[in-house]
């Protein structure tokens, strides 16, 4: 991977800090959240009904979104920004293949994916640096291929900054991502708005988008 601009380098540098903490904290996370689950299986069930093939869980951590997806049943891989996390993913999951990445520079040739899910891992990135993300995930992507995109929503106000745990991250208000998921080539099939649980303090965003042909 080529030199990383600054404000990745920080991001990377962040993750990789903590690295141990988080892979702790999220291993059970989708336990609990009936709702997530629902919306990746969703996708997964998009996926397969257009032909199946690879997918690529972009901004994977330590892996274990990877693992759910390979669990409904989906050819997935992982690239993370964070050598460390990338090297926890591929001890807890050996099975799978996990690869040091940033989104925006995907080392995978054009429409090779039949997949891509993006699980919060564009909230640390500056609201306009979202539309080269978004492009780059049509880039890679098969015409009628699938993105999942989670993220912290807004509220009905606007693109706002918070004080995530592990650096500054912003909350989307869920049209204005689905319009930029427009402008870079997806159309909409689906949403899926949750209110915060037990700890959460932000409603969670979901988009299931297709890649237009």
């Amino acid at each position: 991977m080529t030199e990383l601009p600054s404000s990745l380098r920080a991001t990377a540098d962040a993750y990789d800090a903590i690295a141990t903490v988080y892979a702790d904290f999220v291993c059970d996370a989708l336990d609990d959240l009936p709702l997530d689950r629902a919306v990746l299986a969703a996708f997964a069930d998009c996926v397969r009904a257009t032909g199946g093939g690879p997918v690529a869980e972009l901004g994977c951590g330590p892996g274990q979104t990877t693992a759910h997806l390979r669990d409904l049943g989906l050819d997935a891989f992982g690239i993370d920004l964070s050598p460390v996390m990338v090297g926890l993913a591929r001890e807890a999951y050996p099975g799978l293949r996990f690869e040091v990445g940033s989104m925006d520079a995907l080392d995978l040739p054009d429409g090779t994916l039949r997949g891509v899910l993006s699980w919060y891992s564009v909230i640390h990135a500056e609201p306009h640096r979202v539309p080269a993300y978004l492009a780059e995930f049509r880039r890679v992507l098969a015409p009628g291929g699938h993105l999942l995109l989670a993220f912290f929503e807004a509220e009905g106000g606007p693109v706002t900054p918070f004080d995530h745990k592990v650096l500054t991250a912003y909350r989307w208000p869920v049209d204005d991502m689905a319009a930029l998921a427009a402008d870079a080539g997806f159309a909409e099939v689906g949403r899926m708005l949750r209110e915060p649980g037990e700890g959460e303090r932000f409603r969670r965003g979901h988009l299931v988008l297709r890649a237009a042909a």
